[in-house]
């Protein structure tokens, strides 16, 4: 527990109280000893397994306190303000957004500090009972998107009506909901790669953007998508009861389900950890941690546990064997610099 009297005591003289004020406490002037962390359902296990090794590496440290909210949902929270009551690190399976930072900034979350911990994929994916399939990204994009490439609404209901030769077999595709990063990174990644086939509607990015991203990134809501909400098990057991049904969902889960579900091929490339680390899968992905650099050595170890979750993602070690595809030697060195030298994130770089 870090107490106030401590803290006043670090900061003397009286005149650096006013500066030296515990930013993590409530208006009470308590102070909680647990980290808390919400967002990413993918990132989730990763921040749950780093959790468990950085208190195995102490056993006086308390528990973080992780809540899986999807990555909007957790970003909202952990841009609601500063202090104890609210979220020290906001898990997200793509870049925070300039509009969230602006909405942190107005709420006086001011100094962000942005990490990337590592890569995941969005992967397709299928049960092993189920007829095998294999799509491109435009084939993928013209069966979700609720306006394919420009059309006003979609009429196809069955994966031949894109191509004679997929299985004769409904389209239906299980998926995350709108709050979710993965939902965002499939809008971003996989539906506008297939949309932008189409040099017509790829000249809108330029003359348009506000009908480029509705054209591109809006996903139909006449019944083939079913939003199955934040829980990739869930998903995954979905597949199972639906073989021939199609799931969105982190590679992680694909992975670790292999025994009953498949990837299914994007342009004619499987989704492994090979494609993803390279980039050659279509839908491989970044991800990232956000801290309150006001946060950071006021609730005990916080600073500990970032640094936890980088030596973990590195090659051969406990999150990768889970799932997480490792970032390069340079990237991770620079993401503890970042923990070190507590290197703040210049919105202006931010979409």
């Amino acid at each position: 527990m870090v107490s106030i009297s401590k803290l006043a005591f670090a900061c003397l003289p009286i005149l650096a109280l006013a500066a030296c004020q515990d930013p993590a406490s409530t208006s009470q002037g308590s102070s909680r000893s647990e980290i808390r962390i919400v967002g990413s359902s993918t990132v989730f296990p990763f921040a749950k397994a780093a959790a468990e090794q950085f208190t195995n590496a102490d056993v006086e440290r308390p528990s973080p306190i992780l809540e899986s909210t999807g990555t909007g949902g957790g970003i909202e929270l952990f841009c609601s303000g500063v202090g104890a009551n609210t979220p020290d690190i906001a898990n997200a399976s793509r870049r925070m957004k300039a509009a969230e930072f602006e909405r942190c900034t107005a709420n006086g979350v001011t100094e962000i500090i942005e990490l990337q911990i590592g890569f995941d994929g969005i992967a397709l994916a299928q049960s092993v009972n189920g007829p095998e399939l294999s799509l491109t990204v435009a084939q993928f994009y013209e069966a979700l998107a609720a306006q394919p490439f420009g059309k006003p609404n979609n009429t196809t209901q069955r994966w031949p009506d894109l191509n004679p030769a997929l299985p004769d077999v409904r389209i239906n595709i299980f998926g995350p909901p709108a709050t979710s990063g993965t939902r965002d990174a499939l809008e971003e990644i996989i539906m506008e790669k297939g949309c932008t086939s189409d040099p017509k509607i790829a000249a809108l990015a330029d003359s348009d953007k506000e009908q480029f991203e509705t054209v591109c990134h809006t996903v139909r809501t006449d019944g083939p998508y079913i939003d199955a909400g934040e829980n990739d098990n869930l998903i995954v057991q979905k597949l199972k009861a639906n073989p021939n049904s199609v799931g969105i969902f982190s590679y992680s889960y694909l992975s670790e389900n292999a025994a009953t579900v498949r990837g299914v091929k994007l342009n004619g490339i499987e989704p492994s950890y090979a494609t993803i680390e390279s980039g050659e899968y279509p839908g491989a992905r970044p991800m990232y941690l956000y801290i309150k650099k006001k946060h950071v050595d006021v609730i005990p170890g916080l600073r500990e546990y970032l640094k936890e979750f980088i030596f973990g993602a590195s090659p051969d070690n406990y999150l990768t064997k889970i799932g997480l595809i490792s970032g390069s030697a340079a990237l991770r060195k620079e993401m503890t610099g970042r923990i070190d030298n507590l290197v703040v994130l210049d919105g202006k770089v931010l979409d």
